[in-house]
């Protein structure tokens, strides 16, 4: 992975820098902190499925800050969900379930202060830092959405030609439910994801795709998707603990 402060999580997308996500769900600052000094590329909180409350959620942005960007996957595609997850100093968000233009066009507009778009200014960390730095932050916001339907598929390219949208990224479980596929693979997923990347390589913006292992995201990567998750907390605490456990029963 590549140095983590070399310059703006935008103007590296825009580069075509591939980047490694840690994904955050637990709502634990303290994870936050050390996934922080991992050498991901980005963490991702989950403010959507996650077990985050505004106080742990602004104390996980503000350990981070200076080591690595921080994207907010918020809870839903609202100028307030979207305005106060920025206000927390993240570098920008993810909003779930888009399904058309209008939609991810209202994402961008409430990323954007006027006359650009229609954000509120003001928080908490903003205040705190000079509202100058907070307005200079703003040119640098990137706004990602998250195509998870099959109706989100049909409309993908409308989505990624949407101006401001730096990013889609495939919400692959939630797509395979719309799908039908939860239980099992299936070629009518592969190819609905190759609809998505080759709509954000025509517009010229990100393609990136969930993944739930290390070897998934290495494969997604050769694949051509530029941002993939290479780790997530839910599993990494889990999967240690399984793996302590049976190697202690294994050594007794």
């Amino acid at each position: 992975m590549t140095d983590l402060l070399s310059g703006h999580l935008k103007t590296r997308l825009r580069a075509g820098n591939p980047l490694g996500l840690v994904w955050l769900s637990l709502g634990h600052a303290s994870i936050a902190e050390m996934a922080a000094h991992s050498g991901a590329d980005a963490l991702v909180i989950d403010l959507q499925h996650g077990l985050w409350e505004r106080g742990t959620f602004e104390m996980a942005v503000g350990v981070s800050m200076g080591k690595v960007p921080v994207l907010a996957r918020v809870a839903e595609n609202s100028s307030f969900a979207i305005g106060s997850a920025l206000d927390a100093g993240t570098d920008g968000v993810l909003v779930p379930m888009v399904e058309t233009a209008e939609q991810a066009a209202a994402a961008v507009s409430a990323a954007r202060f006027p006359p650009h778009g229609n954000r509120s200014g003001g928080g908490v960390r903003p205040l705190s830092m000079g509202f100058g730095a907070y307005l200079d932050k703003a040119e640098t916001i990137v706004v990602g959405v998250m195509i998870e339907t099959v109706k989100g598929i049909a409309n993908a390219e409308a989505i990624a030609a949407t101006p401001g949208l730096d990013l889609i990224l495939i919400g692959t479980g939630d797509l395979s439910i719309s799908h039908g596929t939860a239980k099992g693979g299936s070629q009518t997923m592969e190819e609905a994801c190759t609809v998505v990347k080759a709509a954000c390589q025509k517009a010229g913006i990100a393609s990136g795709i969930f993944t739930t292992s290390v070897e998934a995201a290495a494969t997604r990567r050769k694949d051509g998707y530029q941002l993939v998750v290479v780790a997530n907390d839910i599993d990494a605490i889990k999967g240690s603990f399984a793996v302590a456990v049976a190697q202690f029963m294994e050594a007794s």
